[in-house]
């Protein structure tokens, strides 16, 4: 029991973000020494937090490594994207290494998904706001034409599903959770970015163990791969035509 309890300690950590938990460097292809394997004419800007990063998954399986592959598949020369993610980031880091960072020229899409560290940290709902909105803008800005139809928000998964979150307060969690993807989707409506809802599928997780990565906290590599498919659509009509 006490090492189970020492690994659910090192999870903990793994979200909250306590001492930035991860060896990855946030910007490039996350760890990818080789660089990208699929360079593509179109450009794809990943901005998150260890979901985006892909925390306990092959970098092959992170949801926007998978996206640009289905694109591919549907005849539109995405290249692998450009990640700008860690583990335990909230929106206040997420500005900070976009902005140690410095992402060159523009993108012809961008993602965001950010805000369960906030929440697990206690933040405020409406620091959350004012962050994400200054957030979604630098989305917009790294978008070709600052085109806010380019940039695709993310709900916040429901950590509380998963076995970590078992001995919490689960409905507490599902409430929270929900009041700040009530921010995000509002506040992406109003930008004019393209909105998926991926939270449904992480709710799944108690019936379905292969949801969850090894971590027993994050996403495997197949919840991965189902919100790469829910993107889709999305990512389709923000790239049609070009």
């Amino acid at each position: 029991m006490g090492v189970i309890r020492r690994w659910l300690g090192v999870c903990a950590m793994v979200l909250a973000g306590c001492g930035q938990s991860t060896d990855q460097p946030a910007n490039g292809t996350a760890g990818d020494d080789a660089g990208p394997r699929h360079p593509g004419k179109l450009r794809f800007l990943a901005l998150g937090d260890s979901y985006t990063i892909g925390e306990s998954v092959d970098p092959a399986q992170r949801w926007p490594v998978q996206l640009a592959a289905l694109l591919r598949k549907e005849g539109l020369d995405v290249g692998d994207p450009t990640i700008i993610a860690r583990t335990g980031w909230t929106t206040d880091e997420l500005a900070a290494g976009i902005k140690r960072d410095e992402p060159q020229g523009t993108y012809d899409l961008v993602s965001l998904l950010i805000g369960v560290n906030n929440q697990f940290r206690g933040r405020d709902g409406e620091e959350y706001r004012r962050q994400f909105v200054e957030l979604l803008g630098r989305a917009k800005g790294f978008a070709a034409g600052g085109d806010a139809s380019r940039v695709l928000v993310l709900s916040i998964p429901d950590w509380g599903a998963t076995p970590f979150g078992a001995s919490r307060d689960r409905r507490a969690i599902a409430a929270a959770i929900d009041r700040f993807n009530a921010i995000n989707r509002e506040e992406a409506s109003r930008a004019g970015a393209r909105y998926v809802d991926v939270t449904p599928v992480s709710r799944r997780a108690p019936a379905e163990p292969d949801l969850v990565a090894d971590d027993s906290l994050h996403p495997s590599g197949k919840m991965y791969a189902e919100w790469a498919t829910l993107a889709l659509p999305e990512a389709r009509a923000a790239l049609g035509g070009r």
